[in-house]
């Protein structure tokens, strides 16, 4: 199974948006896509992660891994976002060594969710 990387794309990031003009969640999702992601990333808009008072946010899961959730982000990041889900999918446990992350996966990480554990008798 692939990771995913969750991007809000109605985040507002405290910003006042015009009527038709995009979110800052919705252009960092379009800087992503742009950028390229690997092949074993699926980048999936959604339309809330919750983090509103933390401005742009993505997440990062996968099953059988750790999951996060990054916040204080902007379509500069793009490229940093896809270099960590990259590191993120090389982590057979979705734990990537500390220097391994890009800065603002050690310094903006909002939350860290262990994976779902399944029974046995129900994986059977």
């Amino acid at each position: 199974m692939g990771v995913t990387l969750h991007v809000c794309i109605t985040c507002r990031a405290g910003q006042p948006v015009q009527e038709g003009e995009a979110t800052p969640g919705a252009r960092l999702h379009a800087e992503i896509v742009a950028g390229g992601v690997p092949e074993d990333v699926d980048v999936v808009p959604v339309e809330c992660l919750s983090a509103c008072s933390q401005g742009c946010s993505v997440a990062l899961s996968a099953p059988g891994r750790w999951s996060y959730v990054y916040g204080r982000l902007s379509e500069a990041n793009a490229a940093d976002v896809v270099a960590g889900a990259a590191a993120y999918a090389a982590a057979p446990d979705g734990i990537v060594p500390w220097r391994s992350r890009p800065e603002i996966f050690r310094k903006q990480s909002l939350a860290r969710i262990p994976p779902i554990a399944i029974a046995q008798e129900a994986a059977e």
